[in-house]
């Protein structure tokens, strides 16, 4: 079973390319969503609290998930600590994952920091979702409603999506009127292919 890196810029659309892979049947580990699901855990919160104090939570004992990416896309040592925290268990999350699909040609996992952090080195290929800027950031403004000087912020913490692309096996262009499903497809098939 081979693993197969999926990254790109914020805003390039990954989400919907990984959601046309599982439409062929691909077995998809979201790092960001298996993340976002630790803050429902009692023993990460505890640890969240010693990093960042009481300021990050909310009345009710919730994380004020927006306070923390203030925090940490401002500063790049408050991004390291928390990164420290997650990314150790995501990755465990993910090997167990691995696990449950061994039977599988291949399993994707999904990061917009793939290669900022040395994922890649564990993956057998990487595939790259690309969108020049000025289209993330529009598509961005348009979904989340936030400024572009905050958008600019969190780009600038991430790798420049050129260099992802030059960097991946694989690129998939997503922009409106490409053939998305036809690269998908295409990418899916090379993949299959023992």
């Amino acid at each position: 079973m081979k693993r197969i890196g999926i990254t790109g810029g914020i805003g390039c659309g990954k989400s919907t390319v990984v959601e046309a892979f599982k439409k062929l049947g691909v077995a998809s580990f979201v790092a960001d969503k298996v993340g976002a699901s630790y803050y429902d855990d009692p023993v990460f919160l505890t640890q969240v609290r010693n990093l960042f104090g009481d300021g990050v939570f909310r009345t009710d004992g919730s994380v004020d998930k927006r306070s923390i990416a203030a925090r940490v896309f401002a500063d790049k040592d408050a991004l390291a600590r928390l990164n420290a925290l997650v990314h150790p268990r995501v990755m465990d999350d993910f090997e167990r994952f691995c696990r449950e699909h061994e039977k599988e040609d291949y399993v994707l996992f999904e990061s917009a920091i793939l290669y900022d952090y040395g994922f890649d080195r564990m993956m057998d290929k990487v595939v790259c979702v690309y969108l020049d800027l000025e289209e993330r950031l529009r598509r961005l403004e348009q979904r989340d409603g936030v400024p572009r000087e905050v958008l600019l912020q969190r780009v600038a913490n991430q790798l420049p999506a050129e260099e992802m692309m030059r960097r991946a096996d694989y690129v998939i262009l997503n922009y409106e009127g490409n053939p998305r499903e036809r690269q998908v497809a295409y990418v899916d098939k090379v993949l299959r292919i023992k």
